[in-house]
């Protein structure tokens, strides 16, 4: 069926019959703004973001029911960045002409069920005619109670970096995308599908674990700099430590200056925290039960900078340069 068929309304009426509510929204799509309770002593997280098309996807990469997923997960991932949990989602689409409505129910189809996996509900957004390729714009609104909002702010030297799951993968199957080749199916799925790590930032913020906290999207020294920047301290990294998937892991075996893609090659959506080291008991415990988490550093010191120890344990002159839209 074309899309000119429905018309955008008929389009948006179709989306809002498939769309389910929830507690805290009043009023869904179908008006001028969406409505919500939130909770006395609650805080409201806002975040937005834009994918295009040639910049951030290819549609001949990736099927459009996981690219809506995608397109959930990695907003979502900022509200897990917060210790926050999200609660509702905004969409608006720039369609390319040829778009039929099967294209746009198959996106749907991914948006609404990462929503489900979020406990989020989409509330509302926009849709308009793209001249050129295809535009996503994800706004993500989530909750965290007052007293546990989590920032970049807050290290202090002695902590211990930790991160979660795998890094790397993402960037290695972008690599071998724009070789033209066919990533392995790991290092696929972390590209394509990437999950937001909310149940672990909530266990962070609810048990006062982490003393700052950050999403892994630029790469990790790049968003570890965020870190440093806020909370003014330096840090210690040691590569040998770096938790791997097993396609970049083979990888490695031909070419060690892979290691690189997990440093900086970014779009991993795992949590960068720090935590007194007292508490890394009760860390390593949430690890065993929500996702895994390694310790690969330390903070130190402002005036030592950032230290980046290699596979052997020498020291390595590290860069912190990540994904930079505008960057040469």
């Amino acid at each position: 069926m074309k899309l000119s068929e429905i018309g955008e309304f008929g389009f948006i009426d179709r989306l809002r019959r498939r769309a389910p509510g929830g507690a805290e929204l009043v009023l869904g799509i179908g008006d001028d703004c969406a409505a919500s309770r939130l909770a006395p002593g609650e805080l409201l997280l806002t975040s937005t973001d834009l994918l295009i098309e040639e910049v951030h996807f290819r549609r001949d990469w990736s099927d459009l029911k996981t690219l809506g997923r995608k397109c959930v997960s990695v907003n979502v991932s900022d509200v897990a960045a917060m210790g926050g949990e999200p609660s509702s989602l905004y969409l608006g689409l720039g369609i390319p002409a040829g778009f039929g409505v099967e294209d746009l129910d198959a996106f749907a189809d991914g948006v609404l069920a990462a929503c489900a996996e979020y406990g989020a509900v989409l509330a509302g957004g926009d849709t308009c005619g793209s001249p050129g390729p295809l535009f996503i714009s994800v706004t993500v609104q989530g909750r965290v109670p007052e007293d546990q909002l989590l920032t970049r702010a807050g290290a202090r030297p002695g902590d211990l970096l930790w991160v979660s799951g795998r890094l790397g993968e993402s960037a290695l199957a972008l690599r071998e995308l724009l070789a033209g080749g066919r990533p392995g199916p790991s290092a696929a799925n972390a590209h394509h599908d990437p999950r937001a790590r909310v149940a672990l930032g909530r266990a962070l913020a609810a048990q006062g674990l982490a003393t700052a906290l950050i999403d892994i999207s630029d790469g990790l020294l790049a968003d570890l700099g965020h870190i440093l920047d806020s909370s003014a301290v330096g840090a210690l990294v040691e590569s040998a430590a770096l938790p791997l998937g097993p396609d970049l892991r083979a990888s490695l075996a031909a070419d060690p200056s892979l290691i690189d893609l997990a440093l900086s090659g970014g779009e991993d959506y795992e949590l960068l925290f720090t935590s007194p080291p007292a508490l890394a008991p009760a860390v390593a415990a949430l690890g065993t039960e929500l996702v895994p988490v390694t310790q690969i550093g330390r903070i130190l010191p402002q005036g030592d900078g950032l230290r980046l120890l290699d596979a052997q344990g020498r020291p390595r002159k590290p860069s912190r340069s990540g994904f930079n839209h505008f960057g040469s």
